[in-house]
């Protein structure tokens, strides 16, 4: 009988847990929509206007989401509401970091850090790490394959005739490799590896689904590359891992087979270490030759 009583006491507590955040999450989303202009999301303030703030379907509209269900959320009725639907609510309505841990506790959904990688730094830290790999190539991706960090090395591999230093003016290896010609490319099989980085790609594009930067990322891309954009088409989802990659240098040093590891950094959420090591003997030479054209 005790453990009944328990378990009953547990399930009432744990109910009235939950009839007490409805009207909490219906009260913080009417205070926060008040605070949101129209001027401030780029729309006419209208006439007739009763509350300086958004109204019920402005937000809606912004968020992309019906104003039946939004209406619904927002006075408290208990209805599903998934991570994306909530990112988007929490984007128009401007919450910051802490509002917006505080919405996904309200509505019951499990909180995820700010996934906006793209404004992510590295340390000097991280960098002096990369940079004690040299000769051994390195870098820095988050999951989008912005380059954040490198090493000369790194350089040195990525770097042929008639293209550009990926990490000098290109800040994203899939932009560089999919908008540079097939012989100019660094990767020798690109038809069999460019596949994987963009299976890599969506992998992590779920987890950040309807983020505006990753949105206008893979639209611009889809438009620059129609080969990148028939390959997101396909919809192919891989995780990273260790692969042996061919890279060209023809005029320098020939072709070099390179196994490359990547390696999560602590603090950095969805980045990771890739460092470049030689498959065998041979491109261990050809490395060599590379580095001495830069005098290291």
């Amino acid at each position: 009988m005790g453990g009944v009583t328990a378990v009953t006491t547990h399930r009432a507590a744990n109910g009235t847990g939950r009839h007490r955040r409805r009207p909490e999450l219906a009260a913080f989303l009417r205070n926060r929509r008040a605070r949101v202009t129209p001027g401030d999301v780029g729309m006419a303030p209208g006439l007739r206007r009763r509350t300086p703030g958004l109204r019920r379907e402005e937000v809606a509209q912004l968020s992309g989401v019906g104003i039946t269900w939004y209406t619904w959320l927002e006075q408290g009725r208990p209805i599903n509401v998934s991570p994306q639907v909530l990112d988007a609510v929490a984007r128009t309505l401007r919450l910051d970091p802490s509002e917006r841990e505080h919405l996904y506790h309200l509505a019951e959904v499990a909180h995820a850090p700010d996934r906006q990688s793209d404004v992510i730094e590295v340390g000097p830290e991280i960098q002096g790490i990369i940079d004690a790999l040299d000769p051994h190539p390195a870098v820095v991706y988050n999951s989008r394959y912005d380059v954040l960090a490198t090493n000369p090395a790194y350089l040195d591999l990525f770097v042929v005739p008639e293209t550009v230093a990926i990490g000098a003016r290109v800040r994203n290896v899939l932009w560089t490799l999919f908008t540079v010609s097939e012989e100019c490319c660094p990767v020798v099989h690109r038809s069999r590896e460019l596949p994987i980085m963009v299976a890599t790609l969506r992998g992590a594009y779920g987890r950040h689904m309807g983020e505006p930067a990753w949105e206008s990322f893979v639209e611009r891309l889809s438009a620059a590359s129609p080969y990148f954009a028939e390959l997101w088409r396909s919809g192919d989802v891989a995780p990273p891992g260790p692969r042996v990659k061919a890279f060209r240098h023809w005029a320098v040093a020939g072709e070099i087979r390179m196994t490359s590891v990547s390696l999560s950094v602590n603090g950095m959420p969805e980045c990771r270490i890739v460092a470049y090591t030689p498959a065998d003997a041979d491109s261990r030479e050809r490395m060599a030759v590379l580095r001495g054209r830069r005098g290291a």
